[in-house]
C-alpha cells in the first residue's frame, strides 16, 4: 500500500523545518565560540538556560495544551535538568574554550552511538544489529584518527579535555534513554522547560564556584550569542524537534546527525579560520558512516 496521501501535504515542509534544525544547530557551535571570546563557559551556558526557561515559562501552557500528555515527575526532570542541560552543556561550552567548534561538534556527533548502545542494553525492542556493531566499529576508528591527527596538533593539554567532552555526549544518551523509557506519557514541553531550570541553577552555581574573579565583557556579540542560543539555538530547536518527532518519519530527523557536524565544520572554518584537513575529513566521515549504519533501520516490504 502507498504512504498516507495526506502524508505529502507536509512531507516538503516538514524537510524544509528540518533543514532549518540543521542550519540553526550547525551554526550554535560557532556562536558558542564567538561569545567565549567574552564570556566565561559556565556564565555564558547559564545566561542562555535561564533566558530559554523564561520564555518556554510564556509559551509553555499553549503547546501544552496542543501536545498533551502529563507533568514530569520530579526524578525524570533532574535526570534531564542535571545531565541534559546541565553536565553536557557545561563540558561543551568549557571545552571550546580548548579545542576549535568544528572538532567539537564532529567529537560529539558520537552521541546517536551511544543512545544505540545504552537502547539496545536497557530498551526493549531496540537491539542491534550486526551491521550496526560494524558502525559502532567505524565510529571508534574516526574518533581514534581524530585524536591523533587533529586533537593532538593542539598539544598535550588538548587529549584531556577531548576526553572530557566525550562525557557530554555520553550523560545525554543517558538522560535521552531515561526520558524514553519512563517519560512515554510526560509532556516533552514541561519536560524541556523544568530541565532547563534546573540546568541554568547548576551552572550558575558552578559559575559562581569557579568563575567570580573571571572578566566577562558584555560586547554586542556576547549578548547575540546569549539570544541567539537561547531562543533559535534552545526553544526553536527543541519545539520543532519535538513537534517534528510526532509527525515525521525517524529517518527524516536522522539527517541531523549527518548535517550538524558538516554546517559546524564549514562555518568554523570560514568564520574563525578552524583547520580543515584530510585527516579532519576523514576522520568526519568514520563518525558519521558508522552513525549512519547503527541509525539506519531494514525498511518494510510494502505490498
Amino acid at each position: 500500500m502507498p504512504d498516507d496521501p495526506g502524508s505529502f501535504r507536509w512531507r516538503p515542509a516538514a524537510l524544509l523545518l528540518i533543514g532549518l534544525l540543521c542550519l540553526i544547530w550547525g551554526s550554535t557551535w560557532l556562536v558558542i565560540a564567538e561569545g567565549l571570546d567574552d564570556l566565561p563557559p559556565f556564565t555564558s551556558a547559564a545566561l542562555r538556560f535561564a533566558l530559554a526557561f523564561a520564555v518556554m515559562c510564556g509559551v509553555a501552557q499553549t503547546f501544552r495544551r496542543r501536545e498533551g500528555g502529563v507533568a514530569p515527575p520530579l526524578r525524570l526532570v533532574l535526570v534531564a535538568g542535571v545531565l541534559q542541560f546541565g553536565v553536557s552543556y557545561g563540558v561543551v561550552y568549557w571545552t571550546e574554550t580548548r579545542l576549535p567548534s568544528g572538532l567539537v561538534s564532529v567529537l560529539w556527533a558520537v552521541f546517536p552511538l551511544m543512545v544505540a548502545f545504552l537502547g539496545h542494553r536497557l530498551l526493549p525492542g531496540e537491539r542491534l544489529r550486526l551491521g550496526s556493531w560494524l558502525g559502532f566499529g567505524l565510529g571508534f576508528v574516526g574518533v581514534a584518527l581524530l585524536f591523533v591527527t587533529d586533537v593532538a596538533a593542539f598539544g598535550p593539554a588538548a587529549v584531556p579535555a577531548a576526553l572530557i567532552l566525550l562525557l557530554a555526549p555520553a550523560v545525554s544518551a543517558v538522560s535521552n534513554v531515561a526520558v524514553k523509557r519512563y517519560g512515554e506519557r510526560v509532556s516533552s514541553v514541561l519536560l524541556n522547560r523544568n530541565g532547563m531550570f534546573v540546568g541554568a541553577i547548576l551552572l550558575a552555581v558552578t559559575a559562581v564556584l569557579t568563575e567570580r574573579d573571571v572578566a566577562i565583557r558584555w560586547t554586542p556579540m556576547a549578548v547575540f550569542s546569549i539570544v541567539y542560543l537561547a531562543i533559535p539555538g534552545t526553544v526553536v530547536t527543541f519545539g520543532l524537534y519535538f513537534w517534528l518527532l510526532r509527525s515525521s518519519p525517524v529517518h527524516h530527523l536522522s539527517l541531523i546527525a549527518y548535517v550538524t557536524p558538516v554546517l559546524a565544520l564549514v562555518l568554523g572554518w570560514i568564520f574563525r579560520g578552524e583547520r580543515i584537513g584530510l585527516d579532519t575529513v576523514l576522520g568526519s566521515l568514520c563518525v558519521l558512516a558508522g552513525v549512519y549504519l547503527v541509525a539506519r533501520r531494514r525498511r518494510r516490504v510494502r505490498t
